[in-house]
């Protein structure tokens, strides 16, 4: 016999209802094998789809596991701020007032609550450091662009595999059409600046052929790690908005925060469009 499981579905980074980047979260979740997690995120079709669990830590909140249509990950951004939100949405209470601590295959991830919206704290990067030359040209071939239309790039690795290039502008970020074919293990994204003064300081768009999404419509990990990327080599300062999903008929808008101490908030609205039960 199914057991029934408590379901939401979250819109995330979207100031307007389903403008935003979907996320299935299905709680009460012990009872299910990997297997049965990846068939229901095989069936939603969403880019993740999250189960929630009781933490194996007293440090945590709870415990979440990540599955895109194509496999598990480790961290994902969107998915950390959807699940947070249904999770308190359920009646789930944070040891900390203003912090929740969620656990999840890359560690502990704390997510803050501040004046209605929820930002989580980005987790360290695993990889850094420039892209071969010979991905890089592949990037490129696939992006239909010329290497020297990338003005930087970079490996911002924080669990999902991601390396990130950077065109002159937004416009040409948007203008993108990638054949995906010829990169179908990787997980990269573009970037590009808006003119000074815009509402959105830079355009991104997200590719994972790798785990099965084609185009991500609004990337929390990405915006995350290529934010600490900006950060770090001082592109940046302060906080600043991103533009994601418009090719796409999506209205991604996501804050990017740094803390004096060094920690870098990424934050967005979230809304439970969806509730009901899950069968498993």
């Amino acid at each position: 016999m199914r057991r029934q499981h408590p379901f939401a579905q979250v819109d995330v980074f979207s100031l307007t209802a389903y403008l935003g980047n979907p996320v299935a979260v299905i709680f009460d979740a012990e009872d299910l094998e990997d297997a049965d997690m990846q068939c229901m995120a095989r069936w939603t079709n969403l880019s993740e789809t999250t189960f929630v669990l009781p933490p194996t830590t007293r440090a945590a909140d709870y415990r979440l596991r990540i599955f895109t249509p194509g496999g598990e990950l480790p961290f994902a951004g969107h998915p950390t701020l959807g699940s947070a939100h249904a999770w308190l949405e359920r009646g789930g209470s944070a040891k900390m007032s203003e912090r929740i601590v969620q656990e999840c295959d890359a560690g502990l991830v704390e997510v803050r609550r501040r004046g209605g919206l929820l930002s989580f704290a980005a987790p360290p990067t695993r990889r850094s450091g420039d892209i071969e030359a010979e991905y890089l040209q592949q990037i490129a071939d696939s992006f239909g662009i010329d290497r020297v239309q990338v003005i930087a790039h970079q490996w911002v690795d924080n669990g999902p595999g991601w390396a990130v290039v950077q065109l002159a502008t937004a416009q040409q970020v948007l203008a993108l059409e990638p054949d995906l074919s010829r990169i179908p293990d990787a997980m990269v994204g573009a970037i590009g600046a808006y003119p000074a003064g815009s509402r959105h300081a830079f355009e991104m768009r997200t590719f994972a052929p790798a785990v099965g999404v084609p185009e991500d419509p609004v990337c929390g990990s990405m915006n995350a790690a290529v934010g600490q990327w900006l950060a770090r080599t001082a592109a940046v300062s302060g906080s600043y908005r991103v533009s994601q999903g418009r090719r796409l008929g999506r209205a991604g808008d996501i804050t990017i925060t740094p803390d004096p101490d060094g920690t870098l908030w990424v934050g967005g609205n979230t809304t439970t469009l969806f509730h009901g039960t899950a069968l498993a």
